[in-house]
């Protein structure tokens, strides 16, 4: 077995490169040093009137930003209120397709003409739609994800949970906007990064962060204390893709999250809180990255692990504000 001539390798080598580069650009918008910079959303309003059954969301089991929004209608037990209509990725169409037809269209871009015949941005999901007036509401999940904490109580099972309260916002917005950058987006700009430069920059800002996130999570159940607030759902949906995706196809492979001595129970005790496990779709997270990214994984070859039935073992993170403060008291 051997590798073709020299010249077969320096043909290939240069259509491949040109081909990726093209693909890249048009999938991962860069900076001059090969930086992706991710577009911002488009549709920011916010929901008028809330109704039950009226708003709809459009979701890919995939995607880790729709993700926030399933997990917080869960945590708030918005599932009879507010419907959810599933895509998924097609590496033909380049963009996501509804699994039944929608409004008569059959993919998320002809979705957003339909709503909007002057848009021309990226036709991303989540979507949060409003189907009385066919207009989508708003197409930016760390928005989204605050109304269904605060505008559908009336219709929740759980209208006390708050997950955004006011004596904590300043701290969860601290954290929001650390962990976007370093780590929600981080591993992206790892992953589509178009130079060895950018990658190196934003791999060090990734994992400085995880390492800062753990040394918080030591004594801490959560990030802003001992209640689960949006701070920790935008952070979840990275960690649980990390080590299946992220580690391996986005070169996030300095260490694993399992590897961590906090971030791993910290994983575990989201994963179990009720109702998060059900949004969780590893089969739809390796399929969509590895098998529709091309210009990343052009075989398309979907791995087998790893093995995730540790989300489901004990944690024993309830225990962890108990103890610090017994470390503080000095008893």
């Amino acid at each position: 077995m051997a590798l073709p001539p020299k010249l077969i390798i320096q043909f290939g080598k240069f259509v491949w490169t040109t081909m990726w580069k093209i693909m890249m650009s048009n999938m991962a918008p860069r900076s001059t040093r090969g930086d992706y910079i991710r577009p911002d959303s488009q549709f920011r309003d916010v929901i008028s009137l809330p109704e039950p059954g009226r708003y709809k969301l459009i979701v890919g089991m995939g995607c880790p930003w729709a993700h926030r929004t399933l997990i917080v209608r869960a945590l708030k037990g918005l599932e009879d209120a507010i419907p959810v209509v599933i895509v998924s990725p097609s590496p033909i169409e380049g963009g996501w397709m509804f699994e039944e037809e929608q409004e008569g269209c059959r993919t998320v871009a002809q979705f957003y003409k339909s709503c909007s015949p002057d848009y021309t941005g990226r036709s991303t999901v989540p979507v949060l739609w409003d189907s009385q007036t066919k207009k989508i509401i708003n197409n930016e999940s760390s928005e989204i994800i605050v109304m269904l904490n605060s505008e559908f109580n009336e219709f929740s099972k759980y209208p006390d949970l708050d997950l955004y309260p006011p004596e904590l916002k300043e701290k969860i917005d601290s954290w929001n906007e650390k962990i976007y950058h370093a780590v929600n987006n981080g591993v992206y700009r790892c992953g589509f990064a178009q130079t060895q430069e950018a990658y190196n920059l934003a791999c060090d800002e990734l994992f400085q962060v995880l390492d800062e996130i753990d040394a918080a999570l030591s004594n801490s159940r959560y990030l802003c204390g001992d209640k689960v607030t949006l701070a920790d759902v935008r952070l979840f949906t990275t960690l649980f893709r990390f080590d299946s995706v992220y580690y391996g196809i986005f070169k996030c492979n300095r260490r694993r999250i399992v590897d961590y001595s906090n971030l791993k129970g910290y994983l575990c005790d989201i994963y179990q809180l009720s109702g998060v496990a059900d949004t969780c779709d590893l089969d739809s997270v390796k399929r969509d990255y590895y098998g529709n990214l091309f210009p990343l994984n052009p075989g398309g070859i979907i791995p087998s692990g790893p093995d995730i039935s540790y989300l489901c073992e004990p944690h024993n993170r309830d225990k962890t504000c108990l103890v610090s403060t017994k470390v503080a008291l000095g008893s």
